[in-house]
């Protein structure tokens, strides 16, 4: 028998990305039931120990489901570009629901909800040429995000 323990990952803070977004278009209900947004990520920056710069505008955005249990699934792709002018891109898997109804409805009228009111978490993957950024393409992250009217603020710790 094997001691989990052992086993237990290490969370190390990597970066934040501070994330402007656009107008949400909504298609509801979709052809699976729910209801479907496109988000734009108008732009944004990039900051952690040893990395910075920031969202490439227009470059891509979420396309997040509502499910109708009110958990909104969410698939972002965007590109970044680093001080150093390296290029990635980004994609971010992840979910976000409130612990209450009061929350939700505040929450779909783009009104600010404390961190405690929520559920928001992300893992993203990342594509990047070989080089001095490349071990984020080597490692599993979490994201832990912030909603913010208009925006998202994400704070990623690499599994270790």
């Amino acid at each position: 028998m094997t001691d989990w323990q052992a086993f237990t990952p290490q969370f190390r803070f990597a970066f934040s990305i501070a994330l402007t977004l656009g107008k949400p278009y909504w298609l509801k209900p979709t052809s699976q039931g729910a209801t479907r947004a496109g988000v734009y990520a108008l732009d944004g920056t990039i900051e952690g120990p040893g990395i910075a710069g920031r969202v490439i505008p227009m470059s891509g955005g979420d396309w997040p489901l509502l499910r109708p249990d009110g958990v909104l699934d969410f698939d972002a792709r965007y590109m970044l570009e680093l001080d150093d002018g390296t290029v990635i891109y980004m994609q971010n898997r992840g979910y976000r629901w409130a612990y209450t109804e009061e929350v939700a409805e505040r929450m779909a009228r783009n009104e600010p909800a404390e961190p405690h009111e929520y559920y928001m978490r992300v893992t993203p993957k990342f594509d990047v040429a070989e080089g001095p950024h490349d071990w984020l393409a080597r490692h599993v992250f979490v994201g832990v995000a912030e909603k913010i009217p208009g925006a998202n603020r994400i704070h990623y710790f690499v599994v270790e």
